[in-house]
């Protein structure tokens, strides 16, 4: 697999570009034997989607202050770039405080009616 080279402002971005780049870099290390690819990140997903069903908003609660705590404790460690989408870490804190806010109004909101 060759990925396009040329002047670092011109090329791709993102994270499967960079996972592909990494196994590009490991398979030329090993002599040209690249490791078969580990889909472990479509079993996490389908697993916190199970959960998400299951549980519904205590399950997107849940997820997203415990997102929320670990992005909050790695900001204060010093990452300031992640390998989320979103990349910044202050949009990611952003998002998944968002998203605790919602899953707690979707929780109390019936409970006030």
């Amino acid at each position: 697999m060759t990925l396009p080279r040329g002047e670092p402002g011109d090329r791709p971005t993102g994270v499967a570009y960079e996972q592909a780049r990494a196994a590009e870099t490991a398979q030329a290390s090993d002599g040209g034997q690249a490791k078969p690819y580990d889909p472990l990140k479509l079993c996490v997903y389908a697993t916190v989607a199970l959960l998400a069903w299951l549980f519904g908003a205590w399950a997107v609660l849940g997820f997203a202050a415990l997102g929320f705590a670990g992005y909050w404790r790695a900001r204060r460690a010093g990452l300031t770039r992640s390998k989320c989408y979103l990349r910044d870490t202050r949009l990611v804190l952003a998002y998944l405080g968002l998203l605790t806010l919602v899953a707690a109004a979707a929780l109390v909101l019936p409970l006030l009616r």
